[in-house]
């Protein structure tokens, strides 16, 4: 079982500042927590020991508050010191990561699947990449997936604005270091979905496993306030 994830912290969260200032934006405040607190413990719930937290805008806010040590998992710091996007961020904190596997999820929103079977689906298909999707209802926000009957991604489309159902990227992947290492630029500013994903969609095994767990992004404000409710109660400790 993967025992170490990165999570990105980094992002300046441009829409949710109507709502939460002075805050990054995994930092804002649900029932009087963290959002990344949850995150944090249903990691450690399936087994994570370690998290590595790739960090920019407003970092010593995070650092301050979790420190070296979390719930029991240890807590280590990658520092943006330039915007590296979702790609960039990922790649640095990688290359601190002492095992060939991790898994990595966007620190603004929450996906309710179970990692370890997650894995063993990874596994079984021999992967090297893999992806947790979702099918919702308003897929036009997200930008749709297609895969094919052996779960192997076959297509990004766009966002279309559109309200209707498709496969969305749920934000939680597992990724093989040393092949990201490998196809990705030093100390560059990139997707990981546009940058990485697409553009090695025909080189690398990219699979992706759909799962209907509960799933929240919290980017927008409308959906900032639901969360309110929806976490009171979490299961996770």
């Amino acid at each position: 079982m993967i025992t170490t994830a990165v999570i990105l912290a980094g992002g300046f969260g441009t829409r949710l500042q109507a709502v939460v200032t002075d805050l990054p934006k995994p930092m804002a405040p649900v029932n009087g927590q963290p959002f990344l607190n949850y995150q944090l413990n249903y990691l450690k719930h399936y087994g994570i020991k370690k998290v590595i937290l790739s960090v920019g805008y407003l970092s010593e806010k995070i650092k301050n508050y979790y420190g070296s040590v979390f719930n029991g998992i240890e807590i280590e710091y990658i520092v943006e010191e330039k915007p590296l996007g979702t790609g960039g961020g990922i790649r640095l904190a990688l290359e601190k990561c002492k095992d060939d596997l991790a898994f990595v999820l966007n620190g603004d929103s929450f996906f309710d699947l179970d990692l370890e079977k997650f894995y063993a689906l990874h596994n079984k298909q021999n992967g090297e990449v893999s992806l947790a999707l979702r099918k919702v209802v308003d897929a036009g926000r997200y930008g749709t997936i297609e895969k094919n009957e052996q779960n192997k991604i076959i297509s990004f489309k766009e966002k279309s604005g559109n309200i209707k159902e498709g496969m969305i990227n749920g934000g939680v992947y597992i990724i093989d270091k040393n092949i990201y290492l490998n196809s990705t630029p030093t100390n560059a500013n990139f997707s990981i979905e546009k940058d990485f994903f697409e553009k090695q969609l025909n080189a690398l095994n990219i699979y992706g496993f759909e799962f209907d767990g509960y799933f929240i992004d919290i980017g927008i404000p409308e959906d900032y306030n639901k969360a309110q409710n929806d976490f009171k109660g979490s299961k996770y400790k």
